[in-house]
């Protein structure tokens, strides 16, 4: 009787952190929350929602977390 074996090769990649469907996908690195308003946690911003940054924009920057225009938000 022959044996065969099989060997299964699998590459791992690191994935990113997935965000969950509450997390607005326009940001990345932290988890920018759909809200109807999101501040920067610590700034002057009345919320009702609040992300602690900095996070980078990725698509458009609908809650206006990114000021300065340079691709990252909340960054004080």
């Amino acid at each position: 009787m022959m044996a065969i074996s099989f060997a299964a090769v699998v590459a791992w990649l690191p994935m990113p952190v997935a965000q969950g469907a509450e997390c607005d996908l326009n940001y990345a690195g932290a988890c920018v929350p759909i809200a109807s308003d999101v501040d920067c946690a610590g700034g002057s911003g009345n919320g009702p929602a609040y992300v602690s940054g900095p996070v980078t924009v990725v698509g458009d920057d609908i809650y206006d977390l990114d000021r300065d225009g340079n691709g990252t938000g909340c960054e004080n």
